[in-house]
């Protein structure tokens, strides 16, 4: 497959990251109220910002990341390979746009990875002791998605799962649509995007 002839920076190298942070942010909370037109809206968006494909791909995608989350979703019973179909799919449609990533079944596969590992730290009686494994995956899915050392990613890693470990803290709490700790994880999304963009943008 051809790889596409881009001059400077590719798209997967030059975003809005108070946008996309904006974006992931409506969806993350979408995601946890089960609202998911919102998700597939702020998906839309994302993936549009993200990426910049063509309307068909965006909205392929957004309904291929949408599919995976929901199979992704219930606990503990949810369907982690037919997540990493999805995903494996919608990685196809940003490689056919972006000429990355160069293998889209092993980003599905680190992608669904974190997830996986966020499921336990959700689930975990001490959170903290595997938010270390979450930064690593995550660091991991980075890496592969830029192809730049892991040394270089891991700040912008960081700051994901802090954003993370907030959006928890505020299901724990009871999904409050005025609570405190809401505009905390959009600023954790703001930095690990501003981190990840100065880390990629070259």
């Amino acid at each position: 497959m051809a790889i596409r002839d881009v001059s400077g920076p590719s798209r997967l190298r030059s975003f809005d990251p108070v946008r996309i942070a904006d974006l992931e942010y409506r969806a993350w909370v979408g995601y946890y109220l089960r609202r998911w037109p919102a998700v597939l809206l702020a998906s839309v968006g994302l993936f549009r910002e993200a990426f910049g494909m063509d309307w068909l791909r965006t909205l392929r995608g957004a309904w291929l990341a949408l599919h995976a989350i929901r199979l992704w979703a219930p606990f503990p019973d949810n369907d982690p390979a037919g997540a990493r179909q999805c995903m494996r799919r919608f990685y196809a449609l940003v490689r056919r746009s972006c000429g990355q990533p160069e293998n889209p079944a092993r980003a599905a596969e680190l992608e669904v990875d974190w997830w996986r590992v966020h499921r336990k730290v959700q689930y975990s009686p001490d959170p903290q002791q595997l938010c270390e494994e979450l930064v690593e995956s995550v660091t991991r899915l980075y890496s592969y998605l830029f192809g730049e050392p892991e040394a270089a990613l891991r700040p912008a890693a960081e700051h994901r799962a802090r954003a993370m470990c907030l959006s928890d803290r505020w299901v724990r709490e009871g999904r409050l649509p005025d609570s405190p700790l809401l505009p905390l994880e959009r600023a954790a999304l703001v930095r690990a995007y501003a981190t990840l963009l100065a880390a990629v943008h070259h």
